[in-house]
């Protein structure tokens, strides 16, 4: 190639871009893959289709020649760009953990900050992959002088981050030790995984924790995969990082672009006339026997659609999304394993967050119902669990996506309003009962004094009880046009598929920002 009057700036392009790709150098390389971990640039290769990645600001950072002419380069330790995934672009970004154990440096810091912006400008999902501690006392990449701080008049660094949660979906990862600024940007997620054994996620670090509070504390111990499964703090524990790729990439295939699209309709060979006989007996006649309510869904859902989240989280309520006829779903049923699928604390702030998420991205939802109401007892009334219910049905009584119930089995009390806002369409199976209290204990409670005057109460109890349970028979619902439709179990997929064509054409028209009121 000939020699331009540009040509030792154009090399020294090449010059910095081959030194950024060296990251924290050959050492620190090797020691985050001995670790079995992968640095920041293996993680958003391997996510992305392949050579989809055009990263932005690739050799940030800060360089100097010495006197012999030789380049010292230090690239900013957060990689940036946009991608690809499943053909539909996206923004992804993370932290380098290879340098300053990810905590940023000045370069670093400017392209995290860019990241949501990024985002926000070119209405694209955003994927986060999070191993770093955030800021240093010491200041920006370790350094001991300290800068400025910031302007009274700077923007609030959370501000882009939470305009993206109303624009686009944001995907996070825990894929390392996540701690302070960073752990926050991951909590800020629509959807956020971990890695099982090689990640924890931490508001401060045992050092910290330690110093303030006395308490040691091992990093697992604080905030490892077996403290945030149960924690609400993310929505999935996976084995490593390959699996965490693909947990991203099922959720976001979910989601649409942003709030000003729908989800595209995938492909789908599952017919949907195709009825599941295997329904009819899988409800026990026996109403004290639980059941596999993840059968019910998977066996009249698209084949292979189901994608749940937070299964060890508020565990009595399921949440997730699937596809009916290719069109994306929310799904949302109880789980009679648990607390006979009572509405907790937990569950009820998993609904809540659930339901905002498929408000927000236009999804309609699917609740299978078995609610035997809100749980009740000391631990109940200590975890304020009416205050958090009453949000949990405030946001579904206000969202304006289509809902569609199928009364499995109870649907009883305060909590039935989690399943049925205004304008819901209700199926039921021969299975369902309906009323203010569950039979046992409305029984129980009003006919107390007649139960223990008589002379064999439990048999007593038993005769009051089956009259009550013939009251709440689903043909009493039927005849008063309190449902639409009483249907064989078999029939329900073809009734969802037929609904999901019927809505679609609607949702074109609330597309755009979610408007939400207060939550109590």
């Amino acid at each position: 190639m000939r020699s331009t009057a540009w040509q030792d700036k154009t090399d020294e392009i090449d010059e910095r871009r081959k030194l950024a790709l060296q990251q924290g150098g050959e050492i620190a390389v090797r020691k985050q893959h001995d670790k079995g971990r992968l640095t920041i640039r293996e993680r958003i290769e391997r996510v992305l289709d392949t050579d989809s990645l055009k990263e932005v600001g690739p050799i940030a950072g800060s360089g100097e020649r010495a006197e012999d002419g030789t380049l010292s380069f230090t690239p900013a330790n957060f990689v940036l760009g946009i991608g690809k995934i499943a053909g539909r672009h996206c923004v992804v970004a993370g932290e380098d953990f290879t340098m300053g154990a990810g905590s940023p440096n000045a370069a670093g810091l400017r392209k995290s900050i860019y990241t949501e912006d990024l985002a926000l400008q070119y209405r694209i999902p955003l994927v986060r992959f999070h191993e770093g501690s955030g800021a240093s006392i010491t200041g920006s990449g370790g350094k001991k002088v300290q800068t400025l701080p910031g302007a009274v008049y700077e923007r609030s660094r959370f501000e882009s981050i939470a305009r993206c949660l109303g624009t686009v979906p944001v995907a996070s990862a825990a894929v390392g030790a996540v701690a302070g600024f960073p752990a926050g940007r991951l909590a800020a997620s629509h959807y956020t995984v971990m890695t099982k054994t090689t990640s924890q996620i931490l508001t401060g670090g045992p050092a910290l924790v330690e110093r303030a509070l006395g308490v040691k504390l091992t990093k697992e111990e604080l905030g490892g995969a077996q403290v945030h499964e149960k924690s609400g703090l993310v929505d999935d524990v996976v084995e490593d990082e390959n699996a965490a790729f693909d947990a991203i990439k099922k959720f976001l295939s979910y989601m649409p672009q942003n709030v000003w699209e729908l989800t595209p309709r995938g492909a789908n060979d599952d017919p949907v006339t195709r009825e599941a006989p295997e329904l009819a007996d899988i409800i026990p006649a026996n109403r004290k026997r639980i059941y596999n309510m993840r059968h019910v869904v998977e066996a009249i859902v698209d084949r292979g659609s189901f994608f749940e989240m937070g299964k060890k989280y508020g565990p009595g309520q399921i949440t997730g999304f699937a596809r009916l006829s290719g069109y994306a779903v929310g799904i949302f049923a109880s789980d009679p394993k648990h607390n006979a699928g009572s509405l907790t604390a937990a569950g009820a702030q998993k609904l809540r967050r659930f339901v905002d998420l498929c408000q927000t991205f236009h999804l309609p939802i699917v609740t299978f119902v078995d609610e035997p109401g809100f749980m009740i007892g000391p631990d109940a009334e200590r975890d304020a669990t009416i205050r958090h219910g009453a949000s949990a049905l405030i946001s579904v009584a206000l969202s304006t996506v289509p809902w569609m119930a199928v009364l499995v089995r109870k649907s009883m009390g305060l909590a039935n309003y989690a399943h049925m806002p205004s304008g819901c369409h209700v199926l039921a199976w021969p299975s369902a009962e309906s009323g203010a209290l569950p039979v046992e204990g409305g029984v129980a409670l009003a006919f107390r004094h007649e139960i223990a005057a008589a002379a064999d109460p439990a048999a007593k109890r038993l005769e009051l009880e089956d009259q009550f349970a013939a009251l709440q028979s689903p043909f009493r619902k039927a005849e008063a046009f309190s449902v639409h439709d009483l249907i064989h179990p078999r029939e329900t997929r073809s009734r969802l598929c037929d609904w999901i064509e019927l809505v679609q054409p609607g949702l074109a028209h609330q597309l755009g920002p979610p408007q939400f009121s207060f939550r109590p």
